[in-house]
């Protein structure tokens, strides 16, 4: 119970503040916990996103999956992966694990998120070539940046609102640049 405390205690210190506010006296201040304490459960800062990762990481990507998996067809399948990711950006989960940047994790973690996120992008290759793409492993890493470059464009806050960056997100990888 105290390490899911934790964990719930990271997100919410990383979707108010960013990197910097996950610190072990925060976290320990938030679980009532000494700051030792909180070192007897995680040895560093990039364990606990690691930890984030592996935990939150399947239940945003069952949530995708499950919106894939109530289309009808190729296209709104792929469509429903844009469009789950983008819904899911101001979750706590989500926005927990983009705070903190790939640099300042460890080989392992690293390897971890990319694989998580090579899972993620897997989901949609199958829709791909029944779409009839010629190579839809690598469609798939493009729509996957699209995806990528909406969720950042949402993060920061800019100028359209997240339903419009979703909209041309989506019409982006169904359509490409025509619109």
């Amino acid at each position: 119970m105290q390490r899911a405390a934790l964990l719930d205690a990271a997100r919410s210190l990383l979707s108010e503040g960013g990197t910097e506010a996950l610190t072990f006296p925060a976290l320990a201040e938030r679980t009532g916990l000494a700051r030792s304490s909180v070192y007897e459960y995680f040895r560093s800062r990039a364990a606990v996103v690691e930890e984030l990762c592996e935990v939150d990481f399947p239940v945003w990507a069952a949530e995708v999956s499950a919106a894939m998996a109530a289309a009808d067809d190729p296209e709104a399948k792929v469509e429903a992966y844009v469009r789950r990711q983008l819904a899911l950006v101001g979750d706590r989960r989500h926005r927990a694990v983009v705070a903190i940047s790939a640099s300042e994790l460890d080989a392992g973690a690293r390897e971890k998120i990319r694989a998580a996120h090579g899972g993620l992008v897997a989901m949609i290759v199958e829709a791909l070539a029944d779409m009839g793409h010629a190579q839809p492993r690598m469609a798939a890493m493009l729509v996957q940046g699209v995806v990528d470059a909406a969720v950042r464009r949402i993060e920061l806050g800019a100028a359209e609102e997240p339903a419009v960056i979703t909209e041309a997100a989506v019409g982006m990888a169904l359509r490409g640049v025509r619109g």
